[in-house]
């Protein structure tokens, strides 16, 4: 029986590439977002193109009294779990709206791990399974122009962490996936750097490379492990003086 793949947030650019990817290698897939209308044309179209089955299922990472409904209305919980949601919003905004504000937490940290907790306690009862969550960089030290979305990845990685530590006795497998700058729509307008940019494509198949070799941690672009310890380094009396 082919295994079954849950994507979270799966109308964004990076899993509709990995969508791709698992179809391909004929598993059986739950696309899990909150547009239906998205979700259906994207699951008809893998369906045709891969002769697998797709299913999809609404939910909204903003509201989280619906998480445990939609997750135990699926008939088994899939074998893997990946996450992909994530809302860059706007940073100036946020600063003076809560609801900005609230949206960039709920979106990259409360609302993932409301589900993830429910997919992972079915995990530890059946000793299998594996999760794989997109964290970033931006999560790896506070920084001016986007800590609000920093601090809700930094409470990812560390939640990461901690939930890999706890499951690994249990036979469960727990991803952290760092991809850097990322070429997508939610990146539309900004100036990126394009040898530090990864394609959707270039994630996607990261996630599933790791996934099959049951990494721990993986940076997209291996040079960001680099940077990233180069930023953790600069002492804070002159990092706060940086305009970063």
């Amino acid at each position: 029986m082919n295994q079954r793949v849950l994507l979270i947030g799966a109308t964004s650019d990076v899993a509709k590439a990995c969508a791709y990817i698992y179809a391909e290698k004929q598993y059986n897939l739950v696309l899990a977002g909150r547009k239906p209308d998205e979700l259906q044309i994207l699951a008809n179209d893998i369906k045709i193109r891969h002769n697998v089955a797709c299913d999809y299922l609404k939910i909204d990472l903003m509201d989280s009294n619906t998480h445990a409904e939609a997750i135990n209305s699926l008939p088994t919980i899939p074998d893997i779990t990946l996450c992909f949601a994530g809302y860059l919003g706007d940073h100036a905004l946020a600063i003076n709206n809560w609801a900005e504000a609230e949206r960039i937490i709920q979106t990259n940290y409360t609302g993932v791990v409301s589900l993830i907790n429910l997919v992972a306690n079915h995990y530890e009862k059946q000793k299998k399974g594996t999760i794989a969550i997109l964290s970033s960089v931006a999560g790896e030290r506070g920084r001016q122009s986007n800590y609000l979305y920093g601090s809700a990845k930094a409470g990812l990685t560390a939640y990461l962490s901690g939930l890999r530590n706890r499951l690994a006795s249990q036979g469960v497998h727990v991803i952290s996936v760092i991809p850097g700058f990322i070429d997508t729509r939610m990146t539309e307008g900004l100036k990126l750097p394009k040898p530090l940019t990864a394609s959707p494509h270039q994630v996607a198949q990261a996630v599933f490379k790791a996934v099959k070799k049951k990494k721990n941690i993986v940076y997209v672009l291996w040079m960001w492990r680099y940077i990233m310890l180069i930023i953790k380094a600069i002492p804070e009396p002159l990092f706060k003086k940086l305009k970063l």
